[in-house]
């Protein structure tokens, strides 16, 4: 069969019809334009080209259109993209613009994105701000007046300030100001049997002190959900005290022996020293008699007088030690 000429042309001709409008399909999203227009949002289809052609997901900002569109906020196209690109994600804006119309928040799609690029979740917020959001405090402990440890765990109830979304701090400066505000009224309580019988002083006193100031939150109540008695910090401080006391006064009575012993052997060492000068002076007597005997000064009867003086003083004194252990033993 031959093909002739014309009809090889139409042939090529429709494949290349089919190639272009299957490119043109997947470039164009035909269906989305059409779902726009069946749901009553005019977007043309240049409108859809420019998108692609800025790399911008098309469903991802016309699918939110329509939703915009149904519940009867008024977004544009180029809010919506120009927010796309800044990196925020549009579903999530205009889901909490709805969510802010139907609970009658004032909320602007300005402060909506501002709040979505800042980071947090506009969406979370504005529910937040219709169903208050109950955080939890672990265990914090303060010391009353008598030293006792009081231990109290409080549910902080808060609701999301849009206002302050934007800068506000976040739940970690909450949890940090309650405890504190919490530490502080145990301890300027005289005793821990107040707080136990009053646990609600403790968040009367938290609660006027303004605590969601600079925060993102707005502080609905503080509860007490538990309170417990902890150490006896003031009988641990003094035991410790006692002990430090204790080691002092140890420490400065080893130095008094110390310096005792010091003086004991300084003494003994001026007893040596004076017993040795009475050692030289001794040693001394006879050279001076040998010289008095040498001078004439001193006889030859003299010399023995002084032996015999000195011979009956020693017979003396043995006599007195025999008198004395004699009775030593009697008395034994």
């Amino acid at each position: 069969m031959n093909i002739t000429a014309p009809f090889a042309l139409l042939i090529v001709a429709i494949v290349l019809a089919i190639i272009l409008i299957g490119v043109l399909l997947t470039f164009v999203p035909v269906m989305l334009w059409i779902s726009a227009l069946a749901a009553g949002v005019r977007v043309s289809i240049f409108t859809l080209i420019g998108m692609r052609l800025r790399r911008v997901i098309p469903n991802r900002v016309i699918n939110p259109l329509i939703k915009a569109h149904k519940a009867g906020i008024n977004v544009t196209t180029n809010q919506l993209e120009s927010h796309y690109l800044a990196g925020g994600n549009v579903d999530r804006v205009v889901n909490a613009l709805i969510a802010a119309q139907r609970a009658n928040i004032e909320l602007t799609f300005e402060r909506c994105a501002a709040i979505d690029l800042a980071g947090r979740d506009v969406l979370e917020a504005v529910q937040m701000s219709v169903n208050p959001k109950v955080i939890e405090t672990p265990f914090i402990a303060g010391v009353a007046m008598d030293g006792i440890e009081v231990k109290a765990k409080a549910r902080i109830t808060v609701r999301a300030n849009i206002e302050r979304l934007v800068g506000g701090a976040g739940e970690e400066t909450i949890i940090a100001r309650v405890g504190e505000g919490i530490v502080s009224t145990i301890g300027s309580s005289e005793n821990h049997k107040k707080v136990l019988e009053n646990p609600d002083l403790i968040s009367q006193t938290v609660l006027s002190k303004g605590l969601d100031s600079g925060t993102a939150f707005e502080i609905l109540s503080i509860d007490i959900a538990d309170v417990d008695i902890g150490k006896n910090i003031g009988a641990i401080l003094q035991t410790d005290q006692a002990e430090a006391d204790k080691k002092i006064a140890q420490a400065k009575a080893e130095e008094r022996r110390a310096m005792a012993v010091a003086q004991e052997q300084e003494m003994k060492a001026k007893v040596e020293e004076m017993r040795a000068k009475v050692v030289e002076a001794e040693a001394t007597v006879p050279l001076a008699m040998a010289d008095a005997l040498k001078s004439g000064n001193m006889g030859v009867m003299d010399y023995m007088n002084i032996r015999n003086i000195e011979a009956d003083t020693e017979m003396r004194d043995s006599i007195g030690k025999i008198s004395g252990d004699k009775k030593d033993k009697k008395q034994d």
